[in-house]
């Protein structure tokens, strides 16, 4: 698992192996199952650095780590299908970008297509008071 920020829309990130708040965690079929199943909300982002509306995303995922950096209330991951096809199959990743948000390792709901931050804040808020 890397940490890492993302840059503009270009898909390029900058890893960080420290636990800098705000930051997006890159999964792949090593740590994945564990890091979903971690207690709590988890979004995940499926994409591929070849897809404009999911590089579109990036700055989006970037800023609702760092708001959401405070509360604690949700973590914020990337799968790369490219990487991670098999993680992409297992989930039914027809379309990317896919995101998926899992609480407590179950999925409890998926966002197909280039989302606002304010879509997805209240994906977020209405998932992490489910609990």
């Amino acid at each position: 698992m890397k940490l890492s920020h993302t840059t503009g829309g270009s898909g390029n990130t900058s890893s960080n192996t420290g636990g800098e708040s705000g930051a997006i965690l890159h999964l792949d079929s090593v740590d994945f199952a564990h890091q979903v199943a971690a207690p709590g909300l988890t979004l995940v982002d499926f994409w591929a650095t070849w897809c404009p509306p999911c590089r579109a995303l990036a700055p989006t995922l970037d800023r609702l780590a760092r708001d959401n950096a405070r509360s604690g209330g949700v973590r914020i991951a990337k799968v790369d299908i490219d990487t991670s096809q098999d993680l992409a199959a297992r989930h039914d990743i027809q379309s990317i970008p896919t995101i998926v948000f899992f609480r407590d390792g179950k999925e409890v709901d998926r966002v197909v297509g280039l989302q606002s931050a304010e879509t997805l804040q209240r994906l977020i808020d209405h998932h992490a008071a489910a609990h």
